[in-house]
């Protein structure tokens, strides 16, 4: 069985009882049990963010890691010197990541992006978005995305990473974002800096695109 069968297989259940989100405690659950594999749980970071951040952080001191998983990523940001926020719907997830990282400066959280707390409001100076929003339904896509925007604090930064498709599909998980939904993320007073295809060597069949935005 292949890690897509792993996803595929708790995904299906859980949409098919209109649970879009709780197939993720329990792959991570399976997963501690050695009956599954989370695809996305490796050592390395990201490589789509490790080259974002090769070309200069932006200044700032807070930043919140939206769908951390086992921390990779929060890690990694942590690791530039901002105080970090990672937060996932999963509670398994978040306690692997504490397990795994005990001595680790990121505050690790349980929340929902779809009904974030309000204190996070404009409460981040670097918002961290990779390969969440796709992760979920469509129809749950401009609550997602108004939820991400809505991290940045003024002057702040947000990176977006996806899967990109030229049209919308109804295959998934993921539904990879079209070029307009990246651009949605601009609202409210962001605006789009930069966008980009980004080829992954190990994954050439599957486009990747790297956004970032700025709130004035």
């Amino acid at each position: 069985m292949s890690d897509r069968d792993d996803t595929d297989r708790l995904s299906a259940a859980s949409l098919a009882r209109d649970d879009p989100t709780g197939w993720f405690d329990r792959l991570y659950t399976e997963a501690l049990a050695g009956s599954a594999t989370v695809p996305w749980d490796r050592p390395e970071r990201s490589a789509l963010l490790a080259g974002w951040a090769e070309r200069g952080v932006p200044a700032g001191r807070t930043a919140l890691v939206v769908g951390c998983g086992p921390g990779r990523d929060a890690e990694f940001i942590s690791s530039l010197g901002f105080a970090t926020t990672a937060f996932d719907i999963a509670p398994t997830a978040i306690r692997i990541a504490r397990e795994r990282y005990p001595d680790s400066a990121v505050d690790y959280r349980v929340a929902d992006l779809l009904a974030p707390p309000d204190e996070w409001r404009e409460a981040f100076d670097l918002v961290i978005e990779s390969n969440n929003v796709q992760a979920l339904p469509r129809v749950f896509r401009e609550r997602a995305t108004a939820s991400v925007s809505g991290f940045v604090a003024p002057g702040g930064t947000l990176v977006v990473i996806a899967a990109l498709v030229p049209e919308p599909g109804e295959q998934g998980p993921p539904w990879p974002l079209t070029r307009a939904e990246v651009d949605a993320f601009a609202r409210d007073g962001l605006r789009e800096v930069s966008f980009e295809e980004v080829a992954i060597p190990d994954d050439p069949l599957v486009r990747r695109g790297r956004a970032v935005f700025t709130r004035a």
